[in-house]
């Protein structure tokens, strides 16, 4: 197959020639955009990306697993091994939606990457989690200011801890989306990466009498302090204080959690980013007890796995075989 430009071989991939997923009755959406509407917009950012990457590096399209293993041989020692798999799912959805077969499945591709694994893997890496006194000290630091951006940055650190949220979820909550109840607030969450259907999932957040941790207090706070006239709850605030109508992107939640931490003076301040708010809230929630079930379920996680490995982080010297040890050593010193 001859390409034209890169465009034309990554267009799976892209929006840019969609109409809104919000058609007018005389313009309804075609069956190419309700393909496309499948997959999750991150997930096609991310495989246009990987796909572009295969060309620059000189690949073609359709390939064959002959050009795989030879890029995966060029590639092995400098990037990771997740993310050569990664690519390698970009280019077989490729070549599977335009109808050619798929190179990726040959035998020897799965051999070499499990060799690059074994040879080159490298432990991932993680955003530390935000544990509750960590919480508590960075929501009071900016209790402490009255600058519209700290009253915004506060509720959504602790919104954003309290629910578990993902940043995307957080970006594109709206006013509309929030119940307040007599018990706290119950938050619509419309679509997330675990609901792409947009059946709706709903959080419920408790109040709190400590004011420093309570997110009713501090998202009323943000409330009274900004007009409403913008559907966006977090949104856009300039370097003068202005207030802007468009939401924050997700990515600055990642920059506004690091800044916190780097006012807070926290070690490894640049570590922390938006996934440390689910990251603490698992942990936290299982030290003080909560059942395995009601965390899942608060935090919208499809696999227990992820959550157990969480919890087990944060749990590593609790019933610590070396600490039994240690301790019953000390004890015998003593006798």
């Amino acid at each position: 197959m001859e390409t034209k430009n890169l465009h034309e071989i990554i267009a799976f991939t892209t929006e840019e020639n969609l109409p809104s997923l919000q058609p007018s009755a005389e313009e309804p959406l075609l069956l190419e955009n309700y393909i496309q509407a499948a997959t999750s917009a991150n997930t096609r950012k991310a495989y246009q990306t990987d796909v572009r990457h295969f060309i620059q590096w000189g690949g073609r399209l359709p390939t064959s697993a002959e050009a795989i293993l030879q890029y995966l041989r060029h590639y092995a020692a400098s990037l990771n091994s997740r993310t050569l798999s990664r690519r390698l799912t970009a280019l077989k959805n490729w070549h599977l939606y335009q109808g050619f077969a798929d190179p990726t499945s040959h035998p020897a591709i799965h051999k070499t990457l499990t060799g690059i694994r074994n040879i080159h893997g490298k432990p991932k890496k993680k955003a530390p989690p935000l544990t509750l006194a960590i919480i508590t000290m960075m929501s009071a630091a900016l209790s402490k200011s009255t600058r519209l951006i700290d009253y915004r940055n506060r509720a959504l650190l602790l919104l954003g801890f309290f629910g578990a949220f993902r940043r995307s979820e957080l970006v594109s909550l709206e006013w509309k989306n929030i119940n307040y109840v007599t018990e706290g607030m119950e938050v619509l969450i419309p679509r997330s990466k675990t609901d792409q259907s947009g059946e709706g999932q709903i959080c419920a957040i408790p109040k709190s009498q400590h004011t420093l941790l309570c997110p009713i207090a501090a998202l009323t706070a943000w409330q009274e302090r900004c007009d409403t006239h913008s559907d966006a709850i977090f949104r856009q605030i300039t370097a003068g204080g202005n207030l802007l109508q468009p939401a924050i992107k997700a990515h600055q939640v990642n920059i506004i959690i690091k800044s916190i931490a780097m006012f807070c003076q926290l070690k490894e301040a640049d570590t922390f980013s938006s996934h440390s708010l689910r990251r603490g809230f698992a942990t936290e929630a299982s030290k003080t007890g909560a059942p395995f079930g009601s965390i899942m379920r608060h935090g919208r996680w499809r696999h227990e796995g992820t959550v157990l490995g969480y919890i087990d982080e944060g749990k590593r010297f609790d019933q610590n075989a070396a600490a039994s040890i240690l301790n019953h050593y000390q004890t015998e010193e003593k006798k």
